[in-house]
């Protein structure tokens, strides 16, 4: 069993509250848009970091993280990209990342908005965790936690972090 912390959209900014939240974690998972190569220095001192660069990211993180993270991780095979969609509207890169790979586990990033969705026709579980950081229009900043075992996702959390102009 893996406890998995996961977030997107920090755009430079961690906080302690997203830290708490991540501390104990097994793993952590960045969905893109780091903000800086800070930011995933300072993840990495938590715990082991997986993480894809996204749209808005630079050189530096460029350097480091890649377009798309492939593995398998309890018996759960994992796909992770930034820009994918979602469940019904992927992404056109994405569509065929999705039937070279068939994860059971799709994570993106991106839209800044939490989802977690069943796709029944690809037999996969989407998960986009919104945003962690203070950039953009989402109000709420929130992560996942969840667990890996066996090849299921399992106790899926929802966190909400604050809003996003840090007040709570």
């Amino acid at each position: 069993m893996k406890k998995i912390g996961l977030l997107s959209d920090t755009h430079g900014y961690l906080d302690d509250r997203i830290l708490h939240h991540l501390r104990g974690c097994d793993e952590i998972w960045h969905a893109g848009d780091f903000g800086t190569a800070a930011v995933a220095e300072q993840l990495a001192q938590v715990a082991p970091l997986r993480g894809v660069y996204g749209n808005i990211d630079g050189r530096d993180v460029r350097l480091t993280q890649p377009l798309v993270q492939s593995f398998e991780l309890e018996g759960l095979r994992v796909l992770i990209t930034h820009i994918g969609g979602y469940p019904g509207h992927y992404a056109p890169a994405a569509r065929p990342l999705l039937m070279q790979e068939r994860p059971g586990l799709f994570i993106t990033g991106h839209s800044h908005i939490l989802k977690v969705m069943p796709d029944p026709k690809l037999h996969l579980l989407h998960l986009n965790p919104g945003a962690a950081g203070r950039h953009g229009f989402h109000q709420v900043r929130t992560l996942l936690r969840f667990e890996i075992e066996n090849g299921k996702v399992q106790q899926l959390q929802a966190i909400e972090l604050g809003l996003r102009g840090g007040e709570r």
